[in-house]
């Protein structure tokens, strides 16, 4: 789990250093800012990585369950994966009455998604993992707030990428069935 937990501190935490707008413009100052974008990219994906990585080898061999999820958990979040995916949805196009109640869909996406798997995840690298998404997108929406970044504007009424997005999420459920997801990460148990 070692691997897993410093990929999430590096991806993390050069996600959490691009909000810090003081030190992040000194270095910026220093290195210049195509340079900056360089790095934080290179340390962003190598702890993408390195969280992939981790995932797969706790999952295989190192599976610690803390605690069994009621059984209703389930539809729970089915329910907050559906606003996962309306909110990720929300995320391009066109204003609509959604992505300004939103204001920025991709961290409300996020946040559900991990809280989704939270709900539903009582092992201890599902809890590590999931905890440390929702952790994160409820600070990058405080940092944002703090910052003066509104987000979306909302639209008068709804729009056409409303229905878009609500289509998009009434055909998403499929992809996150549970046969196609253990292709991708074996439980091993």
């Amino acid at each position: 789990m070692f691997v897993l937990a410093l990929g999430l501190v590096l991806m993390l935490g050069a996600h959490v250093f691009a909000s810090l707008r003081g030190p992040r413009g000194r270095l910026v100052e220093r290195i210049g800012a195509d340079p900056y974008r360089g790095l934080h990219s290179l340390v962003a994906l190598l702890g993408l990585v390195l969280v992939v990585w981790g995932f797969i080898r706790y999952r295989a061999s190192d599976w610690e369950q803390i605690w069994v999820p009621p059984e209703h958990a389930r539809d729970l979040t089915w329910t907050l994966m559906w606003l996962a995916c309306v909110s990720l949805a929300c995320m391009y196009g066109k204003p609509s009455r959604f992505r300004g109640w939103l204001r920025h869909p991709l961290l409300a996406a996020l946040t559900l998604w991990s809280l989704a798997h939270l709900v539903s995840n009582g092992d201890a690298g599902g809890m590590l993992l999931f905890g440390a998404f929702f952790v994160w997108s409820i600070y990058a929406r405080v940092a944002l707030e703090r910052r003066g970044d509104a987000g979306a504007a909302p639209a008068a009424a709804f729009t056409r990428a409303d229905a878009t997005a609500l289509a998009v999420a009434r055909h998403a459920p499929p992809l996150f069935r549970r046969r196609g997801r253990d292709r991708l990460v074996s439980r091993g148990r």
